[in-house]
């Protein structure tokens, strides 16, 4: 599975959206609906699937589920 389909799963679960809506250029807030309980609550979960620790100003930093997936494949590297 790659880091987008495990980060689009995760978003799917959480925001209980449609998964056609998860695309790279969706915004979490505008476009998925995440308010910043969620968005933490997303955060952990990633933090979780991929074993890495996504510190507060990258967070901070997101804003589209492109931004997320390329978080976490700077993590694994």
């Amino acid at each position: 599975m790659s880091v987008f389909d495990k980060v689009k799963e995760i978003i799917v679960e959480e925001l209980g959206v449609d998964e056609e809506k998860v695309v790279p250029s969706a915004s979490l807030k505008e476009d998925l609906g995440a308010d910043s309980i969620d968005a933490v609550q997303i955060i952990m979960d990633l933090e979780d699937a991929f074993n890495i620790e996504i510190d507060t100003d990258n967070a901070k930093a997101v804003a589209t589920v492109k931004d997320l997936v390329e978080s976490i494949e700077a993590l694994q590297k």
